[in-house]
């Protein structure tokens, strides 16, 4: 099956999309994404092709995720993502335990952010989180973004404490990939809980970096928005 999945992936590969990737990416000398090679598959067309493997073997499924090509490591996670779906509690504990022994694969904020909350936080939502501190406070970038985006199992949930507590954690992070998602998660709190994202704001939007802030904002009325801001600027 292996190699009829990487055939159909080379079939919808469009090299003129492949060079914007690139860029949007970040895949150049020095970048986050330095090395990351792109097919130019867009994510609907990877995961319609992923529908059709849902049987892949684990050991394949492995071998997509080590590859050097963006896409066979999307696809890999969305078939990682129906594997765990359907397992067992042992075969997820496995699987959750492959995930975090691999997350130098896991290695762009779409990877991130399409696994970490339907993998990681689900399998934790009822178990010992101290992983999630581990990962905040990892010299990996992905692994921190793993762990606040991880939070987002919880906050579908209405449970914040776990996204405040790495977000905490996460405050003064210099990294712009970490300033967004923080604030994304806090606008998803905000969605959910406006007096639950502004009670942690008053607490700490001083200390945030102001695209962390921006991002934690983004669906305040205007005249908030701007007193948030003046307010750091003061």
């Amino acid at each position: 099956m292996l190699p009829s999945l990487r055939a159909e992936l080379q079939n919808a590969a469009s090299p003129e999309k492949a060079k914007i990737y690139q860029r949007f990416f970040k895949t150049g000398k020095g970048q986050y994404g330095e090395g990351d090679i792109f097919l130019g598959i867009t994510v609907p067309e990877t995961r319609k092709i992923a529908k059709k493997y849902v049987e892949l073997s684990f050991s394949d499924i492995v071998e997509l995720l080590k590859s050097k090509i963006h896409e066979e490591r999307l696809i890999a996670l969305l078939l990682l993502i129906e594997k765990y779906k359907k397992s067992d509690n042992i075969e997820k504990e496995r699987i959750i335990n492959f995930y975090l022994s691999n997350t130098k694969y896991v290695n762009n904020w779409d990877l991130v952010d399409l696994s970490a909350h339907q993998l990681l936080g689900s399998f934790i939502e009822n178990k010992d989180k101290s992983v999630l501190v581990k990962l905040a406070k990892s010299e990996n970038l992905w692994e921190r973004r793993i762990a606040i985006i991880a939070t987002y199992h919880f906050i579908k949930s209405e449970q914040y404490a776990e996204t405040f507590k790495i977000a905490e954690i996460l405050i003064e992070d210099k990294h712009d990939l970490i300033q967004k998602a923080v604030g994304w998660m806090l606008r998803e709190v905000g969605k959910r809980s406006l007096y639950a994202e502004e009670d942690f704001l008053k607490q700490h939007y001083k200390k945030m970096p102001r695209t962390m802030l921006r991002y934690s904002i983004e669906r305040f009325d205007a005249e908030k928005r701007y007193n948030y801001l003046k307010s750091e600027d003061g």
